[in-house]
């Protein structure tokens, strides 16, 4: 009786994302409908059906289909299962590419990621580093943290990468004490975005920026942080770039927006 009451309840949940999706549709709000179809409806099936979270299946596929301590082919593997099998978002490989540009141009000794998901770009990004350099990423879900660890070490970097579980803005003040961070040559932007504007002004206020510091922000378009772009463009302190690209795994039109501290 219990077992029949869950399968209604999640077939009622179900009908309501369908309802929501066709909702989107009519508003011809191609983005959001696929971010829905991907994120919740047949993710949620997925795990119901598999009785397993998405980001397990994707660590399971690149503990059995890549290399160990190959970094390559960890993001090579996960890129595969994601165009492939199922949606998720991590920056992905054409907005990797961006990425791995700022890094290599920037060259830091101490990068900071706000938002691990998987642990994806801290591999990519981690595989860049100089000797001696290190990565401090945060992620606020202890699940996705569990994953991204693993990956991590599965890939072999876990050396110059340390996840730092917790909300970013409880994490940021504590960068300078608790993690001996002077200053951060490199933060990539790629948590929740209502949180991109005000964790922008607390770095700042914890002192954290030096001159020619770069910040590089993912999903300026979609799912869209206006208010960080309205606030970055605006301010005298940095100076930015905006990188037109695609949303991750998709044809959805994204950007990436990178802001030079000036000092």
């Amino acid at each position: 009786m219990l077992e029949s009451s869950s399968v209604l309840l999640f077939i009622v949940f179900v009908l309501i994302f369908v309802l929501l999706l066709f909702t989107v549709l009519i508003r011809k709000n191609a983005a959001a409908v696929a971010l829905i179809w991907h994120e919740i409806i047949r993710e949620k099936i997925t795990n119901f059906i598999m009785n397993q979270s998405k980001e397990q299946r994707i660590l399971d596929f690149v503990l059995q289909n890549a290399v160990r301590g190959d970094p390559c082919s960890v993001v090579d593997t996960i890129d595969k299962y994601c165009s492939q099998k199922e949606w998720a978002m991590n920056v992905g490989n054409e907005k990797g590419i961006i990425l791995d540009k700022t890094v290599e141009e920037v060259n830091p000794s101490v990068a900071l990621e706000l938002g691990t998901y998987c642990g994806y770009s801290a591999v990519r990004i981690a595989q860049l580093l100089k000797p001696g350099a290190r990565l401090l990423t945060v992620e606020f879900n202890p699940k996705f943290a569990a994953i991204a660890k693993q990956m991590i070490e599965f890939a072999g970097v876990h050396d110059k990468v340390k996840i730092l579980e917790g909300p970013s803005e409880e994490i940021i003040p504590q960068l300078k004490k608790k993690y001996e961070v002077d200053t951060l040559d490199f933060v990539f932007l790629d948590h929740w975005k209502d949180r991109y504007t005000p964790d922008t002004i607390l770095i700042q206020e914890c002192n954290l920026l030096r001159k020619g510091s770069v910040l590089l922000a993912d999903n300026v378009i979609v799912p869209g942080a206006p208010e960080f772009l309205n606030y970055i463009r605006n301010n005298p302190r940095f100076q930015c770039t905006n990188y037109p690209s695609h949303l991750e795994y998709m044809k959805v039109k994204d950007a990436m927006e990178k802001a030079v501290f000036l000092g």
